[in-house]
């Protein structure tokens, strides 16, 4: 009959230790922006271009997400874009924002004259978002 030895006690530095998982790979909310703030245009306005930049403070971390939208071209477009700035601005910064693991801090719209941007932009919205 074969004998079997007691298998030896692992030694102290390979113990077992609980190791939490790990944390899911953080989502940037700039496509989620994208398409809510697209929702949010009139059909008028269509979003041409969009970049976001790192942010932070001495408290916070976050990004600024700049969207460059444009009018439908028209002979009143100029006087269109300052009205429009002004109810969108009102409009997106009463408006709740669903992020998951950010929120939005602050939104600024501005109206730009077509030659100022160089791509034929007349509105500019920058939205902060902080995370969570």
């Amino acid at each position: 009959m074969m004998r079997l030895s007691p298998r030896p006690a692992a030694p102290a530095s390979r113990a077992f230790r609980a190791v939490p998982p790990p944390e899911p790979p953080r989502r940037c909310p700039h496509g989620r922006l994208s398409r809510l703030l697209a929702a949010m245009l009139p059909p008028m306005v269509v979003i041409t271009q969009s970049h976001m930049r790192p942010w932070a403070s001495a408290s916070f971390v976050g990004a600024r997400h700049i969207f460059h939208c444009s009018i439908a071209k028209n002979a009143e477009s100029a006087a269109v874009a300052a009205g429009l700035a002004a109810s969108l601005q009102e409009q997106a910064s009463a408006h709740e924002w669903h992020l998951p693991r950010d929120f939005v801090a602050d939104v600024t719209v501005e109206a730009a004259a077509a030659g100022e941007t160089g791509d034929g932009s007349v509105l500019i919205v920058e939205i902060l978002t902080v995370e969570a």
